[in-house]
């Protein structure tokens, strides 16, 4: 195991999924995909729908297990842990932003943020001191109190992202994040996200149908064939 401080923030050694195990429609997802993110690199990931993204993803940030591989994240191995340390991994290490930002209506937005926060054992006052800090980073200080049925679906986006960081992670997993926006509101946002993941020191691995978006990152793989390679 690496030391976390030096350590690659994720390694995805040979993930193997497959689905519909022994039967003839058996469907295999991912056959060894492999990649190395390095602290504070933002990595692209480009693929056909139905490719595996977000299958490779969820595996990625331990909301679902590989049937071969190793995951690593932050210098721990994760491959085989158990459901408890998976979770104390995935709170503290890894944020996730979706392609629909999954805000809880009912409360605010400078509370969606605080609510993972509190679970992770941060004081309310705190928490609430890290949410404005991270709205404001987005240009949404004014607009903390709106819940998100008040707010336009780029700034709903921006919540989001705030939301991921809650938490401090070492790495962000986004599924197309702007997929759900115009074109317009989708490049203004996909700015926002890269400002505050740099701003932030953060690595990330954001998966996108937009090649010129995946452009603007440090690097893009593409998953072909259930392997990750160049693109």
């Amino acid at each position: 195991m690496s030391d976390g401080v030096s350590a690659p923030a994720l390694i995805l050694d040979g993930i193997e999924k497959a689905y519909n195990h022994g039967k003839p429609n058996e469907i295999n997802v991912l056959r060894g995909a492999s990649a190395r993110i390095e602290r504070g690199e933002i990595v692209g990931l480009i693929a056909p729908s139905g490719a595996g993204k977000s299958t490779l993803l969820q595996i990625a940030g331990l909301l679902d297990s590989a049937d071969a591989g190793r995951v690593e994240i932050g210098g721990q191995v994760v491959t085989g842990a158990s459901d408890r340390a998976r979770t104390t991994a995935r709170r503290g290490q890894v944020g996730f932003v979706y392609q629909f930002h999954h805000l809880l209506p009912e409360f605010s937005a400078v509370e969606n943020i605080v609510l993972p926060q509190l679970a992770h054992g941060v004081s309310g006052a705190e928490a609430e001191a890290r949410a404005l800090d991270l709205l404001a980073r987005v240009g949404m200080g004014a607009r903390a109190a709106h819940r998100p049925g008040e707010l336009s679906g780029g700034e709903q986006q921006r919540v989001a992202f705030c939301r991921s960081l809650a938490n401090a992670p070492a790495l962000m997993l986004a599924d197309e994040p702007t997929g759900n926006l115009d074109p317009a509101t989708s490049d203004t946002v996909f700015d926002v996200l890269m400002e505050l993941v740099r701003g932030t020191g953060l690595s990330a691995l954001i998966a996108t149908h937009n090649h010129e978006l995946a452009g603007r990152m440090d690097r893009v793989l593409r998953l072909e064939d259930g392997v990750l390679v160049p693109a």
